[in-house]
């Protein structure tokens, strides 16, 4: 008997483990995936921005050692209206630190993998499935397709976009396409990037530049280009040559001399979000949840937030006795992750319409926008906090505490 049973351990299935083996509860983990296959370094090329408030849960999990030297700070973040004058640039005080850290995936899936398993009273099946799963008055209850049987007072969906358990619950998803393709690599640059992201907006997607460490070829970034799907097949057809001629374009050539190239990857680009994160025993976290676009770099913080949340709730009713499944622990989950998710998903899929709006009209009252928000010092402040996650009623795992 496992105090809870989490479906699920990419990035946010693993963290929560980890979260929730710090703090002394007993998990099972059933996830499908061989991790010979997803710990492989070219199992994913995607680089993620781990905003600071995030970074602070990892450092309280005993995570962060296990990356040490791994990632590049994010000193600033330049905003533009495609190549045009009158940039925004986010550049914190001295003291405040970094706006987050840019990591390669294949290392934050070693790292988070890794503490979960290590985790006290963690328990990860690896290679499995969860054939049935019963959620009643009494607890949960799984068999697995090796004929073992799970049993848990709460189960959580960390399945990702397209999870069966929210689909099995019956819980509606608002979804849609962006007909975008996002296409992304790394690449190797002449002059170093200072650690500042860039964000260049076109109208068919934003064009994002990610610092990432120097390697032995010298400097290095990660990018997220995004491109009208009609016009996708097409570009990722050119050679690498001619993909980064094309890249140097619309970056304006301020790196310098392109080179070399990573493997090249792209997913489409769409939006989705449950009407309710908990059903009877039943919470979901993650892109279970909630999957918005990349304009902001947010994705993966927002899964955080709901684990740094859900182990806050857990934690404190265990401590009243209360049972993990207990309908109410599950509404304050609920209630403290509403707003928030919405709030960042409306935001970044209002962006991503405002920035695709084409014509000089558009792109002229985009760039008063933008030269507003940078003359307004409590606006920038704002959209400074909102980047490094540390708006709203933060849980204290995003505080750095442990609960």
């Amino acid at each position: 008997m496992s105090d809870i049973l989490i479906l699920g351990a990419g990035l946010v299935g693993s963290t929560l483990a980890a979260a929730l083996g710090q703090h002394g509860l007993s998990v099972t983990v059933v996830d499908p995936a061989d991790p010979a296959t997803t710990l492989a370094p070219d199992y994913d090329g995607r680089a993620t921005a781990v905003a600071s408030a995030s970074h602070r849960m990892l450092d309280a999990i005993g995570v962060s050692a296990r990356l040490a030297g791994k990632g590049c700070p994010i000193a600033s973040i330049r905003v533009s209206d495609g190549l045009e004058p009158g940039a925004l640039d986010f550049v914190p005080d001295r003291n405040d630190g970094a706006l987050g850290v840019m990591y390669e995936n294949r290392y934050l899936r070693h790292a988070l993998y890794a503490a979960a398993r290590e985790a006290g009273g963690v328990d990860i099946r690896s290679g499995r499935r969860a054939l049935t799963v019963v959620r009643d008055g009494s607890g949960v209850t799984a068999t697995l397709d090796d004929g073992s049987v799970v049993q848990a007072e709460l189960l959580i969906a960390a399945e990702g976009r397209h999870s069966p358990t929210r689909e099995a619950a019956g819980i509606n998803v608002a979804r849609w396409r962006y007909e975008h393709v996002a296409m992304i690599a790394t690449f190797g640059h002449e002059h170093p990037h200072e650690h500042c992201a860039y964000e260049i907006f076109y109208p068919a997607g934003p064009f994002a530049i990610l610092p990432l460490n120097d390697d032995e070829h010298g400097h290095r970034s990660a990018l997220v280009w995004t491109v009208d799907e009609r016009d996708a097949p097409a570009m990722l057809k050119l050679s690498d040559r001619a993909w980064l001629a094309e890249a140097e374009k619309r970056m304006g050539g301020f790196l310098g001399r392109l080179g070399p190239l990573s493997r090249r990857t792209s997913y489409p680009l769409g939006f989705h979000h449950a009407a309710r994160i908990t059903a009877e025993r039943l919470a979901l976290v993650g892109d279970a949840a909630h999957g918005i676009h990349p304009i902001a770099g947010q994705g993966l913080n927002l899964g955080f937030r709901d684990v740094a949340t859900l182990v806050e709730v857990l934690v404190e009713g265990r401590r009243l006795g209360l049972d993990l499944g207990d309908a109410q622990l599950l509404q304050r989950y609920e209630r403290w992750r509403g707003f928030d998710t919405f709030q960042v998903a409306l935001a970044t899929d209002t962006l991503t319409r405002l920035f695709g709006i084409p014509g000089k009209a558009a792109s002229a009252v985009r760039r008063a926008g933008i030269s507003a928000v940078n003359a307004i010092a409590p606006l920038k402040d704002r959209f400074m906090a909102e980047a490094r996650g540390e708006t709203g009623d933060l849980p204290r795992l995003l505080r750095g505490e442990l609960v």
